[in-house]
């Protein structure tokens, strides 16, 4: 019933950007913390950015401060994540994450983002 489908990962040389795109079904979007993760080979898990509800809270993984920008447009359903000056480290696959409570937690099928020369 919930869904959660990323779109915007590709190739792209250091220094780039790109733009990710989650979007949403099956939930009431607005009440919902959404996180984009990344996991690269051989690496666990991690918390790439975090927006909260209503307020728009953020918070970013060190690496990624200054560097990218989560948003969200509750209007769309839609969670963004704005990724400029791309490394190579970046290189991940990117999922989106849908968070409520233990019983709500939705995880998207991940988008590959290889940054590379």
């Amino acid at each position: 019933q919930v869904q959660l489908v990323e779109s915007g990962g590709g190739l792209v040389q250091p220094g780039g950007s790109l733009r990710l795109s989650c979007a949403a079904s099956g939930l009431t979007f607005s009440i919902y913390t959404m996180s984009w993760y990344r996991q690269a080979p051989g690496k666990e898990r991690e918390l790439v950015a975090r927006i909260r509800t209503f307020g728009g809270y953020t918070n970013y993984a060190d690496s990624v401060k200054g560097r990218f920008t989560i948003s969200r447009d509750d209007a769309k359903n839609t969670v963004y994540l704005q990724m400029n000056g791309l490394k190579p480290e970046d290189t991940a696959v990117y999922y989106c994450n849908a968070f409520l409570q233990k019983s709500n937690d939705y995880w998207g099928q991940g988008t590959q983002v290889t940054v590379s020369s």
